[in-house]
């Protein structure tokens, strides 16, 4: 076979793989995947790569032993392109899981809810978004309510010299005063509540507690093995 017929066979190989991957995530799409998402896109690159390249190749701006060559390569940027698509969600998870690792209070999505290791010391450290503020909680079930710190009520916008503490809260160090105050809305990751009962702590305390009046209102949370799982 000469270099001119091998190159038109690849072409033509290249145009039957393409229709191929246009019917399959036509097929896919009619299952789920709705229009206007990327899948068009990477459909309407992978076209048009097959486009020039064989449009350089038919005007003779490129020598049949050059042209396959990037070919090859372009097939094999393709390939990937389709792998990367279709395991999209199991790289995103990965990436979730290593960022946990390093940041263990972030927690990493999953179907069900939001995990997070335990650190170092058994605890569960959490970041929470409370009305638009980034707020690190540490999770204790022994806590009635929310329970803030007087710094993190400030980043909040409360007013400590406003507040009424006439909440008394047992605790392992004793009786504790507190404010009662309403948050519009706690977020651990994508498990949000809305008009949490919370407390502002009298005194200074290490941080803020993520207590019964978040942790009750969710469908359910499990601690097992190490990791706590909260639930929508």
């Amino acid at each position: 076979m000469t270099g001119d017929r091998l190159l038109r066979f690849v072409l033509i190989a290249l145009a039957v793989g393409l229709a191929a991957l246009v019917v399959w995530l036509a097929v896919r799409g009619a299952g789920g995947i709705p229009v206007g998402t990327e899948v068009p896109s990477l459909v309407h690159n992978l076209v048009l790569l097959a486009v020039l390249v064989a449009s350089a190749v038919l005007h003779r701006r490129l020598r049949p032993g050059h042209a396959l060559k990037y070919l090859a390569v372009w097939l094999a940027v393709g390939a990937a392109l389709v792998l990367g698509y279709g395991y999209r969600h199991e790289a995103k998870e990965i990436a979730g899981r290593l960022a946990a690792e390093v940041v263990p209070s972030r927690g990493f999505a999953t179907d069900g809810g939001v995990v997070f290791r335990a650190g170092r010391h058994g605890h569960f450290v959490v970041d929470a978004d409370v009305d638009g503020v980034r707020i690190r909680f540490l999770v204790d079930t022994g806590a009635s309510d929310v329970t803030l710190t007087p710094r993190d009520a400030e980043r909040l916008g409360f007013d400590l010299d406003r507040l009424t503490y006439d909440r008394a809260y047992r605790t392992a160090n004793g009786v504790v005063r507190g404010a009662p105050v309403r948050l519009h809305r706690v977020a651990v990751g994508h498990v949000s509540v809305a008009d949490v009962r919370a407390s502002v702590n009298a005194a200074e305390m290490g941080r803020s507690l993520l207590g019964m009046s978040y942790l009750s209102r969710l469908s359910s949370f499990e601690v097992a093995n190490g990791t706590l799982t909260l639930r929508p």
